[in-house]
């Protein structure tokens, strides 16, 4: 059996997620590793990146993803490509401070863009890759003061799909997972301060604010995403690429 063959598919890959401290990328990171591969475990806290590279015998590298040559020293022999790193800043456009909305697109699209071109040349030297891209429903959806948001997504969107075109010929997908809120700290944070400025509980900020338009009024947890990524780098996938996944809840379908 050949080690590409191991149980989960990925036996003799090595991958790398970007964010994988915590929340989407530290369930990205596990799923990858109990699928076989070897994980290069990327984030800007040390104490997170060491201790999820620790559970999982991956690799930690404290990178902030908003510098560019930082992002240059990061390993490039990668055949499993998840570009999860993110963050939110809520303002109104006529208020958005211009530096906050520089710094998403430099972390959610400039950093995905140099990480995909630094690795597809041993994606295509093996004939084979697999990029996944962690998105959003405001990669196709818009609200109200998220603008560097709601821009960085769509970019991501658009990266993703230029990539998907140009790397067909030689083995390598790259998709992207668009979820609704998942149940991270950077939503239990929203949740919170939601919760103070309208005077209501949380459930209900999740229920009445947060999922006011989806089907579905639940949080989705970070596995759950997780296992959609992993599943897209399985060889019953290697026909999906260019796509968006909509994880959203019937967000996007409304």
């Amino acid at each position: 059996m050949s080690s590409s063959s191991a149980p989960g598919g990925l036996g003799g890959r090595t991958a790398l997620v970007t964010g994988a401290g915590s929340g989407i990328g530290h369930a990205c990171a596990r799923t990858l590793a109990r699928a076989g591969a070897k994980v290069h475990v990327v984030d800007r806290d040390a104490e997170t990146a060491r201790n999820t590279a620790g559970e999982i015998d991956g690799w930690a590298h404290v990178v902030d993803l908003a510098d560019a040559e930082a992002c240059e020293t990061l390993p490039n022999e990668i055949d499993v490509l998840v570009n999860n790193a993110g963050l939110q800043h809520v303002a109104a456009l006529h208020e958005f401070p211009p530096e906050r909305f520089t710094l998403l697109q430099q972390v959610m699209v400039t950093a995905p863009f140099l990480l995909i071109r630094r690795c597809l040349p041993h994606m295509y030297a093996r004939g084979w890759g697999r990029i996944v891209n962690i998105s959003s429903v405001h990669g196709v959806r818009a609200s109200a003061f998220k603008s560097g948001y709601v821009t960085a997504k769509h970019g991501l969107e658009g990266l993703n799909k230029a990539t998907a075109v140009e790397a067909a010929p030689y083995g390598v997908t790259s998709n992207c997972v668009n979820p609704g809120y998942v149940r991270t700290a950077l939503v239990e944070g929203q949740i919170e301060e939601q919760a103070s400025r309208h005077s209501i509980a949380p459930d209900e900020v999740v229920e009445r604010v947060l999922l006011d338009r989806a089907a579905i009024k639940e949080l989705i947890e970070p596995d759950e995403v997780a296992e959609l990524a992993g599943w897209l780098c399985g060889p019953h996938a290697s026909h999906i690429t260019g796509a968006c996944l909509s994880m959203d809840g019937g967000w996007s379908a409304s």
